[in-house]
């Protein structure tokens, strides 16, 4: 895959219909059909399905068989509109599909320790709500590189980041300078440690 020509699956529309696609991300959910395969990949900006077909491209429907959830792959294909009963109004790219015709294993993955798609709660109610996510809390942290990798999780730093983002600009447009200096907060309820800001100009 030539990196500066990837494209990212929630900037798929229809008007790449028929054209070559190059895109990689997380194995979010497999489907066998037996005669087809339908695979979710999951990337920064969201989730596309891909196709494999094995009467048209059999070496990577044998190779897709190997796949489990959180794989990393790239793969090369074609930007197809879904059958009209097979679109997805829950999701931004629901009426397209891309055919797989090469596909890479970047990375393996062994099986998280919960189940991090949130396809039941996009398809059931069209949103990235985690409201079904029982997972418990001290998991959670443990595994925090994992569960930051669920869209409702990113959508949160995602705004996060937009009011941070709007807050700086406002106050930079009116002369201001923003200075990084500690970010103090209130102690946990756990009883952690607080943090102390060293001062060179006074006995500790």
């Amino acid at each position: 895959m030539n990196w500066k020509e990837r494209h990212y699956a929630e900037k798929l529309t229809l008007e790449q219909k028929d054209q070559t696609v190059h895109l990689a991300g997380w194995v979010d959910t497999i489907r066998d059909h037996g005669h087809l395969l339908f695979l979710h990949i999951r990337d920064v900006s969201g989730i596309v399905q891909l196709v494999f077909d094995p009467t048209r491209h059999e070496k990577s429907y044998q190779k897709a068989q190997n796949l489990h959830n959180e794989y990393v792959i790239s793969i090369t294909g074609t930007v197809r509109e879904r059958a009209d009963d097979a679109k997805n109004p829950h999701i931004q790219t629901g009426d397209i599909e891309v055919e797989v015709e090469t596909l890479t294993v970047l990375n393996s993955a062994t099986t998280p320790p919960f189940v991090i798609t949130e396809k039941k709660q996009i398809d059931e109610e069209g949103s990235d709500s985690d409201h079904e996510f029982n997972v418990d809390e001290d998991i959670r942290l443990r595994y925090r590189f994992l569960d930051l990798r669920r869209q409702s999780m990113q959508a949160r730093l995602i705004t996060r980041h937009k009011i941070m983002q709007t807050i700086r600009e406002f106050l930079n447009h009116r002369g201001f300078h923003d200075v990084e200096t500690p970010v103090l907060t209130k102690s946990t309820p756990e009883g952690a440690r607080d943090y102390l800001v060293p001062s060179r100009l006074h006995p500790h």
